[in-house]
């Protein structure tokens, strides 16, 4: 009997051991269930908007306290989690600096570290925003390689990206407005570097420079998306043009980048609590097709941001689309965009355009040079929201048009000091009588007056004008900084 006894012994031990572990185990998960959760968005590693408020917010177990550490000040915030578990507090923010720490319980501790504070820029759009700086496949970049080696952890610009893991693409999109999304925090390394959006990455480096602050860029982008599916369904239900059936039925979302509301629920709506300075834009080429509204639905689609984030009337500065030759180098459905992005410009308070007609292909719809892009961008932050001054960042543009004889004088805006080149022939120009038939024109800066003088020997009695109104260009006027004259029509034929 006595061996039995032993066995009997053993297997209850054991069975013990095995109880014991599996209580430790259940009090493990719900330790772990009740830990505070927090948005992608938030986690070490992050840059935080310098000298202003900063929304924290998470999930936890219902109805619980939850206690925020603040490193750089020692102040304790709190706030309770609602039935939901639900939870949101506001800390204020010092003078760009850092690393800093957050410590966040509700009973049981998490840390971020190595958090900076500096200027937080949000980057969205379609392919051109999202193009990264290593290139997408068989479309290079220029002078990307050099800027990718030489990237250092140390520099303080900090990149959180919706779009990209590993370098392999990310994609989020979703019928009704979420809480979270992917994404991390990435440090200025150089593999991380090579992933991130080379638009934005350059506009950062350049502020970071300038400025010597932590530089933090918010990048949520999708190749081939319209406008329509970055805006709210609040934005854009006014627009009764807009289908938004989908939203209501069980219809699987085929195309997320032409669908409307779904890149928004996904890839902006989680992150506007996050505080940020202002935002990029470079987007359009998919809307050339409703050019008309499109000129409608931009100055909604921002004011409608402006009110989700609430932090003001941030500065949104914004990409005027490339020439390209799309359905060929003379039809002007990218001028037509081109000119409602100008109009865009007029109509969107505290709003800037970058000009890119001199980096345009006519057969490569990604320009190389994403560098000329970031830097005229970073332009208009350091000028018009930054308040640098002595250079020139707001581009030349038509204002209006004198007839003298069989010339025409075009006057400009933002061009106080004139316009170059002088003493050569300038291309780009048509002109066109009463018959609107428009014929290649000469065009140049004369030396006597100073003025840009327009005339053809066809047209005798000229009553309009266009310069670089075509899908495909070469622009041949810039201001004395060198930023291409935005392109124009005197005409409304």
């Amino acid at each position: 009997m006595l061996p039995f006894n032993n066995k009997l012994k053993t297997d209850f031990n054991m069975l013990t051991k095995n109880v014991r572990l599996l209580i430790v185990f259940l009090l493990s998960v719900g330790s772990l269930q009740a830990k505070v959760k927090l948005p992608a968005i938030l986690g070490d590693g992050m840059i935080l908007q310098q000298k202003t408020t900063a929304k924290i917010w998470g999930w936890s177990k219902e109805n619980t306290k939850i206690k925020v550490v603040t490193s750089w000040d020692k102040k304790t915030y709190a706030a309770t989690s609602d039935s939901k578990g639900s939870w949101l507090l506001v800390v204020n923010t010092p003078d760009a600096g850092g690393p800093y720490q957050i410590s966040i319980s509700d009973g049981e501790v998490l840390t971020l570290n190595n958090i900076l504070i500096g200027e937080v820029w949000f980057c969205s759009g379609q392919s051109n925003m999202e193009m990264p700086m290593r290139g997408f496949d068989r479309q290079p970049l220029k002078g990307t390689n050099n800027i990718i080696a030489k990237a250092k952890a140390v520099t303080p610009i900090r990149m959180f990206t919706t779009d990209s893991k590993d370098g392999k693409w990310v994609r989020q999109f979703n019928k009704k407005p979420q809480e979270d999304c992917e994404g991390q925090w990435l440090e200025n390394s150089s593999e991380n570097v090579a992933n991130i959006s080379a638009t934005a990455y350059y506009f950062a480096r350049y502020v970071q420079e300038v400025l010597d602050v932590p530089v933090g860029i918010i990048v949520s982008s999708w190749g081939g998306s319209i406008v329509e599916s970055w805006m709210s369904r609040e934005a854009i239900e006014p627009f009764k043009e807009v289908n938004l059936s989908i939203l209501d039925n069980d219809s699987v979302v085929k195309a997320p980048n032409s669908t409307p509301c779904v890149l928004y629920n996904a890839k902006i709506a989680p992150l506007t609590n996050f505080t940020i300075k202002g935002m990029l834009w470079y987007q359009g080429e998919s809307n050339r097709k409703n050019a008309d509204l499109y000129a409608k639905l931009m100055p909604a689609f921002v004011k409608d941001l402006r009110a989700k984030w609430n932090v003001g009337e941030f500065p949104f500065y914004f990409v005027q689309i490339a020439p390209f030759n799309y359905e060929g180098a003379d039809s002007t459905s990218a001028a037509r965009l081109r000119e409602v992005q100008l109009q865009n410009m007029n109509d969107i308070p505290n709003s800037g355009m970058a000009i890119t007609m001199d980096i345009g292909h006519p057969k490569f719809i990604h320009p190389v040079d994403k560098e000329t892009v970031g830097e005229r961008l970073a332009l208009w932050a350091l000028g018009a929201t930054y308040g640098r001054k002595g250079f020139s960042y707001s581009p030349v543009v038509y204002k209006s048009m004198e007839v003298k004889g069989q010339k025409v004088y075009i006057n400009f805006k933002n061009a106080e000091r004139g316009i170059s080149p002088m003493w050569t022939d300038l291309k780009g120009f048509e002109i066109a009588g009463a018959d609107k038939v428009f014929y290649a024109a000469k065009a140049e800066i004369e030396t006597s007056t100073t003025r840009l003088a327009v005339s053809s020997d066809k047209v005798p009695e000229p009553v309009a004008v266009r310069y670089a109104y075509k899908n495909y260009v070469e622009p041949s006027i810039f201001s004395l900084s060198g930023i291409p004259v935005v392109p124009f029509r005197t005409d409304n034929w």
